[in-house]
């Protein structure tokens, strides 16, 4: 059995929790939180222990930790669970820095590392992706995605994020290289403040676009916004040689009504949490499986660092107006 160290009890470290919970492979030993009162609440719920960060880190009774704090601690708590060999789960971004994720790959070396793209792990995006690698509409062609939060986070937050681009559209450009199977060696990227005023002011866009191209000529385009009135938009379409994949979003139930007024259907799951439950639950599933079985877990750090260049290069290019070209 696994023995996990859970760092940060805060939303996403309260769900990978009951996840772990739920499983006989794996168990949480100690928990940890700036906040003592959340660790003592979350600890008395899984059964487990509070310690301190550096206690857990240090701990010989822990084999693997899972980092869900925020993003400017991660360098440090990698370098120290690095140092006791511990497999690391770490939620995105790995860090903000392109050469501190480099540095980190020199530090952890051959210890397993997972960075947590959760979204590979939905089910339904799963299975275009396995589709599309089965052949199904041939050789790919063009790639839309597009993600939509129903609203837009705290201007606090927005100072501290990175910008949309390190912070929302990361999760877009992993779906991305996971779908394209080929990486990108250019990128257009547009932005404007249209959603909220004070964003802009606080020097970031909440409504983007980007379009990325392959050496070969297939494209991908995404599109992000702070704001969607009708819920939580998540939608890929995939054009290929032979037709077309498509995963649609998930509504609230299937049940749809016709009047003389037209066709209805129920609105879309709202928040992330339950939109992609099913996704976080399986993405630890595969971390603790892949560290239980010695093989390396993915997606890796590897892909935390090309998913960061990508949204520094966005970043970049709304910035300068002008196109971008990839690193190999």
């Amino acid at each position: 059995m696994l023995r996990i160290g859970l760092l940060g009890c805060g939303r996403i470290g309260q769900v990978h929790a009951r996840t772990v919970k739920a499983l006989d492979t794996a168990r949480i030993v100690a928990v940890s939180d700036a906040v003592p009162a959340a660790a003592e609440a979350l600890a008395t719920r899984i059964g487990a222990e509070v310690r301190t960060s550096d206690a857990i880190l240090a701990a010989t009774d822990i084999d693997a930790v899972i980092i869900g704090t925020p993003t400017d601690t991660h360098f440090a708590l990698i370098q120290a669970a690095a140092k006791t060999s511990k497999a690391i789960f770490c939620e995105k971004p790995v860090d903000m820095s392109v050469d501190n994720i480099r540095a980190l790959i020199a530090t952890i070396g051959d210890i397993p590392f997972f960075t947590a793209f959760n979204r590979r792990f939905d089910p339904n995006f799963a299975a275009l992706q396995a589709r599309l690698r089965n052949g199904e509409i041939g050789a790919v062609e063009l790639i839309q995605i597009t993600s939509r939060d129903p609203s837009p986070p705290p201007i606090g937050y927005i100072k501290s994020s990175g910008g949309l681009f390190r912070d929302m559209m990361i999760h877009d450009f992993d779906m991305a290289r996971f779908l394209m199977g080929e990486e990108f060696t250019s990128l257009h990227a547009v932005g404007s403040a249209l959603v909220d005023p004070e964003i802009g002011k606080a020097g970031d866009v909440d409504t983007a676009a980007v379009t990325l191209t392959t050496a070969s000529g297939r494209i991908c385009q995404i599109s992000n916004s702070r704001r969607a009135s009708y819920g939580y938009d998540q939608r890929i379409e995939v054009h290929g040689a032979k037709g077309m994949l498509r995963a649609e979003n998930i509504l609230e139930t299937s049940v749809e009504i016709a009047t003389a007024d037209g066709f209805r259907r129920a609105p879309t799951l709202n928040f992330f949490l339950e939109r992609y439950e099913a996704a976080y639950a399986a993405e630890m599933k595969a971390f603790i499986a892949a560290v239980s079985s010695n093989t390396p877990p993915n997606p890796s750090i590897h892909d935390g660092l090309r998913a960061q260049i990508l949204a520094d290069a966005a970043t970049q290019s709304r910035e300068t107006g002008q196109p971008v070209t990839l690193p190999a």
